[in-house]
């Protein structure tokens, strides 16, 4: 038994007991365009379903109604859509290994900063330069990767110079708040 012939045996029964109660049954609304329908039938249904959402006010009160599309009008980019969900979602990591490499090479600072552990930090450079060697040697087109290799053990004294640093500059006490040369009297 198909599921149309349960909806429409479930939908007699209704019916029927709506009758029964003295009440008028509700006449059945198509809930969409029938199979094998014309494209003409299809965009008439959809158009029918647009104006009655219009109708309820279904599309009263939307966020940016009467403001214009932001960026319409500049050139033409096929890529416009991945951009804009690029800039709208803050992803980063996205795109061809050698600008990938530059962000994280310029940003290699902060990152190992993060880190708490000298073996950590080791593992991260090495991981780095290797993935630097590794984009050099693919043929995928796009920009060259100039990136340079980074020396593993300048940057872990980098690091621990910078550990230290910052351990130190937590160690200063505050100033001491100065005490009055003199009491008031009450």
């Amino acid at each position: 038994m198909s599921d149309d012939a349960r909806q429409a045996a479930e939908r007699y029964r209704l019916d029927r007991q709506l009758r029964d109660a003295g009440l008028e049954p509700e006449p059945a609304e198509p809930e969409g365009p029938a199979r094998g329908s014309t494209a003409a039938e299809r965009a008439a249904f959809v158009e029918t379903s647009i104006q009655q959402a219009i109708r309820r006010g279904d599309f009263d009160n939307l966020p940016g109604a009467g403001k214009p599309l932001p960026d319409l009008g500049g050139s033409h980019d096929p890529d416009w859509w991945i951009r804009r969900k690029i800039e709208t979602e803050q992803l980063t990591g996205l795109g061809p290994p050698a600008l990938t490499l530059r962000v994280e090479h310029r940003e290699m600072a902060e990152r190992l900063d993060a880190i708490a552990h000298e073996p950590e930090v080791r593992e991260a450079v090495e991981d780095f330069n290797r993935r630097v060697i590794e984009a050099r040697r693919q043929l995928q087109g796009g920009p060259p990767v100039v990136t340079p290799t980074v020396d593993v053990d300048a940057e872990v004294a980098a690091w621990i110079e910078r550990r230290r640093a910052r351990v130190e500059a937590a160690a200063v006490p505050a100033p001491a708040r100065r005490r009055r040369w003199f009491r008031r009297e009450r």
